[in-house]
């Protein structure tokens, strides 16, 4: 019988690839699940539970305080990407992926019935939060597992961007769809859209949850992992030794996405608290236009993956974080311009530069664990991120606003965060076209 080191070896080159595919279908879906979810909380965030959960505060002050619930997810991620960071490393990657699935779908399916102010009072508040905790956790551990099934079923060194940017695709996909949704049930419920037609997107949730699990339970564990196995060379608690031995690269990954991640949220979740109470935009135009803007990301996203796979990682990603930090200060000015087609132009332009970052983003990180510890520290490297730049950036964002009501303050922000990104980037190593198949530590 042919042991488990030498499986993969043991198929035709046909079969190999018609497992990649697989893989990267079930990495780009599952992602895209994943992100509706909880980006679709993002959206809704700004034009929704201001008004049904805190209704007695100033505008601005009730965002702040929803911007705060909406936090929660993000303390809750690198959470998550310990808890499944260990299961990842130490029962493989699919079953990390399948758990992760379902916490996520089940939370988000649950977001849709919950009370408001009106009929529970702050009880809505904290059945909310929970539910955003529980959310936090399951995306916290979908991220690493994604990514590692797309690259370690990969033969080749060489296409290691462009294959790990299709998990990436979700991100866009996942908001893609996550606005198509909102934009839909806002149309479709009118001046309901508070009372009911908000939670119709969250319940469809349900759905997502039953097409991806299909979809995962039909691929194959990745032939890294067997071979882990066959050589037994499983940690018995892979997230403190990752902590022990590879500490600087966590650290790292999570400084080098503070650029990508932080002005992203702003982008995507902030961006309808000033459209709607400072440029006074109808909320169905902003959707409209984040709409496009995932259209862009899906040609964007795919090309910065493969163009790093030929001008290296390190220098695709760091030509996205300076893009990153000059646009802040030109997407305020467009927007700032309260002219219709600038805002759009703004809005759709906006992920460009986070997209250079992007599609780069899950090989640059992935490469620079050892195998058997790759699953923890990619995932607690990358959902780290989320503490210092995605969870804090709207709510740093609202509060600078109402502080100076200036757009350009909020720039400033940005422009640190692209700072930061550009120095541990530099600091970071880059496996780009080599062989990352072996323990290194």
């Amino acid at each position: 019988m042919a042991t488990t080191a030498n499986w993969s070896d043991t198929l035709s080159e046909s079969e190999h690839h018609a497992q990649l595919r697989r893989a990267v279908i079930a990495s780009a879906v599952g992602t895209t699940i994943e992100w509706y979810d909880f980006l679709l909380y993002s959206i809704v965030t700004g034009l929704v539970f201001g008004k049904l959960f805190f209704p007695h505060s100033d505008p601005l002050v009730g965002i702040l305080e929803a911007f705060a619930v909406y936090t929660v997810g993000f303390i809750a991620r690198p959470i998550g990407a310990a808890i499944f960071g260990h299961y990842g490393d130490r029962i493989g990657r699919k079953a990390a992926l399948i758990a992760t699935l379902l916490i996520t779908g089940l939370a988000t399916f649950a977001v849709g019935f919950v009370p408001g102010y009106a009929t529970i009072g702050i009880w809505g508040a904290v059945i909310l939060t929970i539910i955003r905790f529980i959310q936090g956790i399951g995306v916290g551990g979908e991220w690493g597992g994604s990514v590692l099934l797309a690259m370690e079923w990969a033969r080749t060194n060489k296409h290691r961007g462009f294959i790990t940017s299709w998990p990436q695709f979700g991100g866009p996909a996942g908001l893609l769809l996550a606005n198509v949704a909102v934009f839909f049930f806002s149309w479709l419920s009118g001046d309901q859209f508070l009372v009911w037609g908000w939670r119709i997107p969250f319940m469809l949730s349900i759905v997502m949850v039953g097409v991806g699990l299909y979809i995962r339970l039909g691929i194959l564990e990745t032939p890294t992992f067997r071979r882990l196995v066959a050589e037994e060379k499983i940690e018995r608690v892979p997230v403190l030794e990752v902590l022990k031995r590879q500490p600087r690269e966590v650290a790292l990954a999570a400084f080098a996405r503070m650029a990508e991640q932080g002005p992203a949220y702003i982008y995507l979740a902030f961006v309808f608290a000033y459209g709607t109470q400072v440029l006074h935009t109808p909320r169905d135009f902003l959707l409209t236009s984040l709409i496009a803007a995932g259209l862009v990301s899906f040609v964007t996203i795919p090309l910065a993956g493969h163009l790093s796979d030929l001008i290296g990682r390190k220098r695709m990603y760091l030509i996205g974080s300076v893009a990153t930090g000059i646009f802040g200060f030109i997407y305020f000015a467009m927007l700032n311009t309260m002219l219709p087609g600038w805002i759009f132009l703004g809005i759709v332009l906006s992920f460009v530069p986070h997209d250079l970052m992007y599609g780069p983003q899950a090989a640059l990180i992935a490469e620079c664990f050892t195998p058997r510890l790759r699953y923890s520290g990619c995932s607690i490297g990358y959902q780290l991120a989320s503490i210092i730049a995605g969870g804090p950036a709207p709510l740093i964002a609202t509060a600078l606003l109402a502080a100076t009501g200036s757009g350009y303050v909020i720039a400033v922000y940005i422009a640190f965060c692209a700072v930061v990104s550009v120095i541990a980037t530099i600091m970071m190593p880059d496996y780009t076209n080599q062989d990352i198949s072996q323990e290194t530590a």
